[in-house]
């Protein structure tokens, strides 16, 4: 099992290094660039990822963005409300 979590860090890269925000309830409406367009005002984003499900073709409602420093990330959490096409997510 070890090593699978480390074969998994290593196909992650440098990303593991990045501070991290969890994304949830993003509505099916947003892809990843609006929600990269909402939360780079709160600074530089590395990396948006929204995984999308094969099946359905839709995304699967949550995402990570990867911020470039702690602080940014603070300002995304501090931040109450999230809304992105009248939606409300959970940060």
């Amino acid at each position: 099992m070890a090593a699978s979590a480390v074969k998994g860090a290593m196909a992650l890269g440098s990303s593991l290094d990045w501070p991290v925000v969890s994304v949830r309830k993003i509505p099916w409406t947003a892809a990843a660039n609006e929600l990269r367009e909402h939360f780079v005002q709160f600074g530089h984003i590395r990396k948006c990822r929204v995984p999308f499900d094969k099946e359905t073709g839709f995304h699967r409602g949550m995402g990570w963005i990867h911020f470039s420093s702690e602080e940014e990330l603070q300002n995304a959490i501090q931040q109450e409300n999230h809304t992105i096409d009248g939606v409300k997510l959970h940060v």
